[in-house]
């Protein structure tokens, strides 16, 4: 398969809003239709690495993406509904641990692909960033013949995943990872506040296997990194660690959960990452390690590849990379500063980071560093967090499920999605 390459801004005229949002969306969303695995259909991990990596959790994105493509047009119905087949008849024949799914997986046997050492069996919070996907194609795809097939696997692949297993014979917290191999080695118990909401939220809704609320109120919210209630450049955070972390954390777990409104004991959610979000702009807009390129129309720290490897970029981590998912996939939360960066990064820095797959993953101007990779964790969320923005579709069809409604309720979170259900 020819690799992305270099391709110039489609028009040389100046797009309108729409405009340039649907052609971002549509570009990126060819890394998720043209560079899926031949084989499986499961997403690859990164361009430029191993074609057989195959990512669990940008494979829910792309899952999200495919639903995105059939409402715009982009795709015929039938031809995603055959792609998906392909992908959960995959995922049923794959290896799984007490029904989760590793980190990565080979695209074309299945086999897990270990992501270290001591990291070679179940990450539950790839699974949940799976299934959220999965769940959005349940309730989208609700029509005859292959469509409900699509159903039962995926309702087979949900139920199947043992919860409560990954509590460790009961205790009041969830466990990131289990190797049959090295069993529970790692001992990552999972501590907020991070992208992994999505996860407590199934974890308590399961239709099999659910854990008890106890895992996520003594567990999860315990963390020294959970509540922050301080601020930063005037901003008050409720909560994560001093400047927010990555902006990850705000779209992760939100590409399905609607924040609008989800509000617990702890935070408003919407108000979270709305200020997680203003404080990650105003560290680039102030620039206090004065990076080139930095401003109003550039900004957005997250995770992403670098000059130097890969790191968690953020306010307290930031080494001069400015990575466009961070931006773009923040729509929902600053429409007008994410306006500002896309049409930066597509008018004035296109020759640089515009390609057949859309932007590529991250760019450093203080030492010229333009990135010739994208990272299917990276492009999923802008489709998906625009299409949000715009239509509130993924929202509407994951805030529908009966899992994730039951998940809510008995973690005692409020939503006027509840209200109506």
């Amino acid at each position: 398969m020819t690799r992305s390459r270099h391709a110039k801004p489609a028009q040389q005229e100046r797009l309108s809003d729409d405009a340039l949002l649907d052609l971002v969306q549509r570009q990126t969303f060819r890394y998720f239709w043209d560079f899926a695995h031949p084989v499986s259909g499961l997403i690859r991990d990164r361009t430029l690495g191993d074609d057989e990596w195959c990512a669990t959790g940008g494979t829910g994105f792309g899952v999200m993406a495919i639903i995105v493509a059939v409402e715009r047009g982009w795709v015929s119905r039938a031809a995603a509904v055959e792609r998906l087949l392909k992908m959960v008849r995959f995922l049923w024949r794959t290896p799984s641990y007490h029904g989760a799914f590793p980190h990565f997986l080979n695209g074309t046997t299945g086999a897990t692909l270990p992501f270290g050492r001591r990291d070679d069996g179940a990450d539950i919070i790839e699974t949940a960033l799976l299934l959220q996907g999965l769940i959005a194609a349940r309730n989208y795809f609700v029509g005859e013949g292959d469509e409900v097939q699509i159903r039962g696997l995926i309702d087979g692949l949900c139920s199947g995943v043992e919860w409560d297993w990954f509590t460790r014979d009961g205790r009041e917290a969830l466990y990131w990872h289990w190797s049959p191999n090295q069993g529970w080695i790692m001992n990552h118990e999972i501590l907020g506040w991070n992208e992994c909401l999505i996860a407590f939220v199934l974890a308590a809704g399961a239709p099999q296997h659910a854990i008890v609320p106890a895992v996520y109120h003594n567990g999860f919210t315990q963390s020294r990194t959970f509540l922050n209630r301080r601020r930063f450049y005037d901003i008050e955070l409720p909560l994560g660690p001093d400047g927010g972390g990555p902006l990850f954390f705000a779209h992760y777990s939100f590409l399905g959960l609607d924040p609008r409104g989800l509000v617990d004991r702890y935070a408003d959610y919407w108000a979270q990452n709305v200020a997680h979000t203003r404080i990650n702009y105003e560290h680039c807009v102030r620039n206090p390690n004065k990076f080139a390129g930095y401003g109003p129309d550039c900004w957005g720290l997250t995770a992403s590849d670098n000059d130097q490897g890969y790191s968690a970029h953020a306010p307290d981590n930031d080494l001069g990379v400015i990575t466009p998912t961070a931006a773009l996939s923040s729509f929902p939360y600053l429409p007008e500063a994410s306006m500002r960066a896309i049409r930066h990064f597509h008018d004035d820095l296109g020759a640089h980071i515009w390609r057949d797959y859309g932007f590529t993953d991250a760019f450093n101007e203080s030492v010229g560093w333009y990135a010739k990779t994208h990272l299917a964790i990276d492009q999923g969320p802008i489709i998906i967090m625009i299409e949000n923005y715009r239509s509130g579709l993924i929202w509407d069809l994951v805030m529908r499920d009966p899992q994730i409604q039951r998940g809510l309720r008995s973690l005692d979170f409020n939503s006027p999605r509840l209200a109506s259900a």
